[in-house]
């Protein structure tokens, strides 16, 4: 290769038959024609793959990180839970250590500001759906859930914590200033829409 660009691929670790973990971003560093090789540059967590391990061999690795924090994020936790009462705003969950603060436009996009009319006091599951657009929330505060979960048939999890939300009314701050920003949450309803 010898170009100075290196190819970014995904690696796929075979764990047993048909199961394989992903490893990512991990790049080609060189083409070792001569032994039928590839050089790769694997992230650190994956420094070392072991070969022929058995499936219960215990896995225990650890590596340093350096990464980027959100200093601001537990004081806009703290205003979004605080103006929604410590409460979901889809389903009134008011268990405090199971809730989020989310963004309604993600913090690191434009308009993703760390203003509690840009977020969502949301349970743990809510929150997971929405970040993946099975739940949406219109301009006009009202819940939508993705056509093929509403047509999934599962177990009570799934009925009673998405798809009864179909069409629930959010319970919002009592300041106004505080409602979610029907500008961000048109945005974000697009978003949802195009996903679904």
């Amino acid at each position: 290769m010898g170009t100075g660009v290196f190819v970014p691929i995904i690696l796929l670790q075979k764990l047993e038959p048909g199961l394989y973990a992903t490893h990512l971003p991990v790049y080609v560093l060189d083409d070792l024609r001569e032994q039928r090789e590839f050089l790769l540059a694997l992230d650190e967590s994956v420094r070392f793959l072991p070969r022929d391990l058995p499936a219960d061999a215990p896995q225990r690795r650890y590596a340093e990180r350096v990464v980027q924090q959100r200093l601001h994020q537990a004081e806009f936790r703290g205003r979004v839970i605080r103006a929604y009462k410590t409460r979901c705003t889809i389903c009134s969950l008011s268990h405090g250590r199971l809730l989020d603060a989310a963004h309604i436009i993600e913090d690191a996009a434009e308009h993703g500001d760390p203003v509690v009319s840009n977020g969502l006091s949301l349970c743990k599951i809510h929150h997971a759906a929405f970040d993946v657009d099975i739940l949406g929330i219109t301009p006009d505060f009202t819940v939508r859930v993705n056509g093929a979960i509403l047509a999934e048939h599962d177990g009570p999890m799934l009925k009673h914590g998405l798809q009864e939300m179909e069409g629930r009314t959010l319970v919002l701050p009592d300041a106004r200033n505080n409602w979610p920003d029907r500008g961000r949450l048109d945005l974000r309803y697009r978003r949802f829409l195009a996903a679904g």
